[in-house]
């Protein structure tokens, strides 16, 4: 008979991790993430300089911008290589990729979760078009983020005379997961987590490789009743390790919201937002959301579509999802990210984004750091640090339509509303319309050729994307052209004769 995994502590757990060990580690900025496993792998580290020399592997971003989550991680000579999806939430990490400390790459998010499927079947890897003619693909870079990262972990393909991207498999030999029960034979349920995220192919690719499974969780039960609610079996988990007093908070923001593995027919209610720039371009851009849509909204500044739409009213007309994996529902901010307010499903990450790269988006309201007189939008190098691309290279390929969200410049901009007119009080110092970003995350050429249409959203100019590059099709009423928007500018848009934006985008309330 089969007998069930070690029951153990979080040190011996990660004691039986080896030097040189590719380590996957599941979760979505702070939730779903095993703190109590990366704190002792921390602990014993400092304490033992062992284990050495470990390649990290994980798809979305996990920490908190400051110690904890992968943040645990970031020491020289631990780790030897980073593949991860986004950096942003763990400075400490791009830290030592700016030092050049250790081997990094940034991938997409969606890549990296369906590429653990693929590792755990042992197959070459994961074959898409996702990345092409960003800096991820091979010859723009290959992703690699620093002069010590050298191999090639991407190639391109041609199939059938196109161009695809491979990503290539790596084996993976110690998993890093958490649910929120385990019974005897280690069989895991995730009742009390806010997303399913990619626990079972990391599982299931440690396993296939023979390496060992170490899953944190909330309690031990004597057994799960319900067959269909596990969500990885206990033939593959090796080690079960119950998260201490602090270790187990549902999210980085919450210890546990019921809101977030609960439906409801209820409408919503969100806070209302203070009037200011970032309520001029999420009233515009969620103009642009359609009856029916299925919509994906980034974190930061779209976040505020969804507070909008309860205060007017329209949350009930669209779909909200999350890359992580919830459907429906009010998508949660800060580091409760991932999560979802009753939502009405959860399914698995990478289910997520094989619908999200198959086109299931009609409409994905993003983010942008800096936009180029193609249309390409950088979201991941800027200002001495590595913040990576996340879910956004798979979003912005894929989605039907998409409205870029920034404001004009940046830095201390500060705007007024005055008789339904928009004065600058203070400008940015920063221009966001360059010439050319300096790292390619939606290339908008492609875009173009791919039927996308795409708007390009700030408090005082709408542009959109065509042939002949940015048109400018909307300008806030009381912003001057020739002193507000074409010297702040890096190059020309196509400028004919623009309309006035909707009055209702600088209502003051």
């Amino acid at each position: 008979m089969r007998g069930g995994p070690r029951i153990v502590s979080a040190e011996e757990a990660v004691a039986a991790i080896p030097d040189g060990a590719t380590v996957a580690v599941g979760g979505f900025v702070g939730a779903g993430h095993p703190e109590a496993l990366t704190q002792a792998l921390e602990q014993r580290f400092l304490q033992t300089a062992a284990p050495r020399d470990l390649t990290l592997l994980y798809a979305a971003g996990q920490g908190d911008r400051g110690a904890r989550g992968l943040n645990h991680l970031a020491h020289a000579g631990l780790l030897k290589r980073v593949v991860g999806g986004h950096w942003n939430l763990a400075p400490r990490l791009g830290k030592l990729a700016l030092d050049n400390q250790l081997e990094a790459y940034n991938f997409p998010q969606g890549v990296v979760c369906v590429l653990l499927r693929e590792i755990a079947a042992k197959r070459s890897g994961v074959i898409t078009k996702v990345g092409l003619h960003t800096f991820i693909d091979p010859r723009h870079g290959g992703g690699r983020l620093n002069a010590r990262t050298t191999d090639p972990l991407v190639e391109l393909l041609t199939i059938d005379g196109e161009d695809w991207l491979r990503y290539k498999a790596m084996p993976v030999s110690v998993g890093l997961i958490r649910a929120s029960s385990a019974d005897t034979r280690g069989n895991l349920t995730m009742e009390r987590e806010g997303l399913v995220g990619e626990v079972l192919p990391i599982a299931q690719a440690a396993h296939n490789h023979g390496g060992i499974v170490i899953a944190q969780v909330e309690r031990i039960v004597e057994r799960i009743t319900d067959p269909k609610a596990v969500r990885v079996p206990g033939i593959l988990v090796n080690y079960v390790v119950v998260g201490g007093p602090g270790l187990h908070p549902q999210t980085f923001g919450e210890d546990f919201n019921e809101a977030f593995v609960t439906a409801s027919g209820e409408t919503m209610v969100l806070p209302s937002l203070p009037f200011n720039e970032r309520k001029i371009i999420g009233r515009r851009a969620l103009m642009e959301i359609r009856a029916g849509d299925i919509v994906n909204l980034g974190i930061g500044l779209p976040e505020t579509v969804a507070a909008i739409a309860a205060e007017t009213g329209r949350l009930q007309e669209f779909t909200l999802t999350v890359e992580s994996g919830p459907i429906g529902g009010v998508p949660a901010s800060g580091l409760s990210f991932g999560c979802s307010h009753h939502p009405e499903a959860i399914i698995d990450q990478p289910s997520q984004f094989d619908f999200y790269d198959g086109g299931g988006l009609d409409i994905a309201v993003l983010g942008a750091i800096e936009v180029d007189a193609e249309g390409s939008v950088n979201v991941s190098n800027f200002a001495g640090r590595f913040a990576g691309v996340g879910g956004f290279v798979n979003i912005s390929q894929n989605a039907k339509r998409i409205v870029f969200c920034c404001t004009f410049t940046a830095g201390d901009l500060e705007i007024a509303v005055t008789d339904g007119r928009l004065r600058i009080r203070r400008e940015g110092r920063h221009a966001k319309f360059v010439q050319r970003v300096q790292q390619v995350c939606f290339h908008g050429p492609s875009a173009l050729a791919g039927g996308q249409q795409v708007l390009y959203v700030t408090e005082r100019a709408v542009f959109e994307l065509t042939p002949r590059g940015l048109h400018l099709i909307e300008i806030a009423e009381g912003v001057d052209l020739h002193q507000h928007i074409l010297p702040l500018m890096q190059f020309a848009p196509c400028v004919e004769r623009p309309a006035i934006m909707s009055s209702h985008c600088l209502q003051p309330s």
